[in-house]
């Protein structure tokens, strides 16, 4: 299956015409949202970036998806780790980046730098494009997110090239099942020049905390 983002639907912070040579933060939301959401962190960046802010290409009851959530991955479900669990999240990103680097490979006005900015299941697809092809992508702000399962061609660039990664989520997080998070703690540190906090108290969420974090990583970045 091949999936495409809707160009339409993208916001941008800067207009056509004065985004060439900027730095560019691509922002991926998370399942069941929209490319509203996290657009609202815009005002809170480094004021160099365009940003640019998409919707996934799948769709669900209650907004959009970067892959679905149902069947083995429905629920208490998806905490469960077992072989058909890992090949849906392997295969739901690895589509999913797809049509994130295919988008990027579309821009008219081509950005000094890109960095991807994901949130939950947006930061395993920011991860993940990554991981497909390091060449086109700077750096990796992953919020609340993930490492899917499986091994790339991408994975031992990484690991020698090491690119900066923001990795920022909570202590009370109820919604990324424990061994993803295992995975994760132990996937980043060999595969990037890692940043990572984890908040106390915070769930699966955003705080101003991570919000002054995205903007002091992405300052350093852009400096």
């Amino acid at each position: 299956m091949t999936l495409s983002i809707d160009r339409d639907t993208v916001r941008w912070s800067a207009p056509a015409g004065s985004r060439a040579g900027r730095p560019l933060l691509v922002l991926l939301h998370g399942y069941g949202s929209n490319e509203n959401d996290l657009f609202g962190l815009a005002p809170h960046l480094p004021a160099d970036a365009v940003v640019a802010s998409l919707r996934a290409p799948g769709t669900n009851r209650v907004g959009y998806e970067w892959f679905p959530l149902d069947g083995e991955l429905a629920g208490p479900l998806g905490h469960r780790q077992t072989p058909t669990t890992d090949r849906l999240r392997e295969d739901g990103t690895n589509t999913a980046a797809l049509a994130v680097l295919d988008w990027l490979d579309s821009l008219d006005e081509a950005p000094s730098a890109v960095g991807l900015l994901g949130f939950s299941q947006g930061g395993a697809v920011a991860v993940q494009a990554m991981r497909q092809r390091p060449e086109a992508v700077d750096h990796v702000v992953l919020l609340s997110g993930f490492v899917a399962p499986g091994d790339l061609p991408g994975d031992a660039v990484l690991a020698e090239r090491r690119p900066p990664v923001l990795y920022s989520r909570g202590a009370a997080d109820p919604v990324i099942a424990s061994f993803l998070v295992d995975r994760t703690d132990a996937w980043l540190p060999r595969h990037s020049e890692l940043t990572a906090s984890v908040h106390p108290g915070l769930g699966h969420g955003v705080s101003a905390d991570t919000v002054a974090e995205v903007h002091a990583f992405l300052q350093a970045q852009y400096a």
